[in-house]
């Protein structure tokens, strides 16, 4: 099922058959009096005196031929409380028979900024499906015609709203594909088609990365018989040479836990321990879609965690590329080895303004925040304010957690110059993020995001019906947006 938007410059008139339009909180309909016949008045007034005016909004079924939607708009909202009204609405017009539906943009009385583009925003971002490997799809198109004259969006707003829906929506195509189809060579391979957007894309691959040292990295999917890959996608929306913004994200495309292998009840998740590079690649293409002005550079890690006679073995010792050695006690805590080198060659090249790394990092996470928060880790302040300001504001929520000096002996190693795991046992996530700020040589501020517990929902979202989220994309975007445009 997918929805058609079409925005009309014209005033609504009521003959259309099946009409949203929109109330105060109490539902008062007299100011409806033009989109609507006297008879439905009267008919829809007299159901509403024994209504839960509480609701949100109530679906009047007049015929087989017109349906009546009234959505109540409360005080006070905020624009994310918006997208999940249109959410709820999306699920309202969804289950039923009717397939085109009109509003009344002009119904809209109360005073918020762009409020039908965040329901509209919204109502997409609900209407997500992955089917593409099912041989009976859902075949049905819901066309929305928006009137309205008084409550216009503009083009750019509805360009901008386009280019997040459309970065998340790709963002959660990448997550949803199996481990079988994306793999690393087929995910560097997608990459490149982002040129198109007007993105600069280089992959190191392989042979490339073992030259430049990134034994870390590269000793994670040595075991596996797809290459390991490195790709660079940069967005420059400013025409100065100003340092970017960089946006890092472990792309670990299947994880078996190598030879400290992971319980088969777990296994059939872990396609999506790629999410924190869609996240960066999602974003990427948003900024590109809606020409940003601001220079980003994306850096995803791509790699496949197999056993194998040449899988990497517990008790391995590699250097990394900042020259940094690391003893792997532990197989299966390889997106930290990952990132280790992504984040050392995106501070020594780019020279970024600051760095925010996101990754499926640890089930200690969910652990501590479930499927609410995402875990923050970061060296600076004003970054971590404007990162927890961004995700209340879309509500991709964030929740700081410590880094301090004396979590570091957790990760000492008697035989290298760290170990990728705490044996100690405790602080699962703080000590990854503690291993991970050891690869930020140059004092750059930096901010580390676990979303292991937010990349993919079991039983769906406000904004989403299952699956992967494409949480971080919206965050990210609006911290962008509000602080570096």
């Amino acid at each position: 099922m997918s929805i058609k938007i079409n925005y009309k410059n014209t005033g609504f008139k009521n003959h259309q058959n099946n009409i949203i339009l929109f109330t105060d909180e109490k539902f008062n309909i007299k100011s409806l009096n033009q989109s609507i016949s006297n008879s439905e008045y009267s008919y829809i007034n007299d159901l509403l005196k024994n209504s839960d005016l509480t609701k949100n909004l109530f679906v009047f079924e007049l015929s087989s031929k017109k349906v009546i939607v009234l959505v109540s708009i409360k005080k006070n909202l905020k624009n994310f409380q918006i997208e999940n009204l249109g959410a709820e609405l999306y699920g309202r017009i969804n289950y039923g028979k009717n397939k085109d539906y009109s509003i009344d943009a002009d119904s809209i009385n109360s005073k918020y900024n762009n409020f039908i583009g965040y329901l509209l925003h919204g109502l997409k971002l609900k209407s997500y499906e992955f089917n593409k490997y099912k041989t009976k799809k859902e075949t049905r198109l819901i066309t929305l015609n928006v009137f309205g004259n008084k409550n216009k969006l503009s083009i750019k707003n509805q360009l901008n709203f386009k280019a997040v829906e459309e970065g998340t929506f790709y963002a959660r195509d990448l997550v949803s594909e199996p481990g079988n189809i994306l793999h690393p060579d087929e995910y560097a391979k997608r990459l490149k088609s982002l040129k198109k957007n007007g993105l600069k894309v280089n992959i190191y691959d392989d042979k490339k990365l073992k030259k430049l040292g990134m034994n870390a990295l590269l000793g994670v999917g040595q075991g596996s018989i797809r290459g390991s890959y490195l790709v660079t996608i940069e967005w420059n929306g400013k025409k100065n040479n100003t340092k970017p913004l960089a946006f890092i994200g472990k792309g670990v495309c299947f994880d078996t836990g190598g030879y400290s292998l992971k319980p088969a009840k777990f296994m059939e998740d872990m396609t999506y321990d790629m999410a924190g590079s869609a996240t960066v690649v999602g974003l990427m293409k948003n900024l590109a879609l809606r020409k940003a002005k601001v220079n980003v550079v994306g850096v995803v890690g791509l790699v496949e965690n197999m056993v194998s006679g040449n899988a990497q073995r517990p008790g391995d010792i590699v250097k990394s590329y900042s020259g940094k050695t690391i003893e792997i006690l532990n197989t299966d805590a390889e997106g930290r080895l990952v990132l280790a080198d992504a984040l050392t060659f995106t501070e020594k090249k780019f020279k970024p303004k600051l760095m925010v790394d996101l990754a499926t990092l640890t089930g200690a996470i969910i652990v501590s925040l479930g499927s609410e928060y995402a875990g923050l880790f970061s060296n600076d302040d004003k970054l971590s304010k404007q990162l927890l300001e961004a995700g209340d504001e879309v509500n991709e929520k964030l929740w700081r957690m410590p880094l301090h000096k004396n979590f570091d002996k957790l990760i000492n190693s008697k035989n290298a110059d760290m170990q990728n795991i705490n044996y100690v046992g405790g602080a699962g996530s703080t000590t990854a993020a503690q291993f991970l700020q050891r690869f930020i040589l140059d004092k750059t501020p930096w901010a580390h995001l676990d979303i292991a517990g937010m990349a993919f929902s079991k039983y769906g979202g406000a904004l989403n019906s299952g699956g992967a989220t494409g949480y971080g994309v919206r965050l990210l975007n609006k911290l962008i947006e509000d602080n570096y445009e």
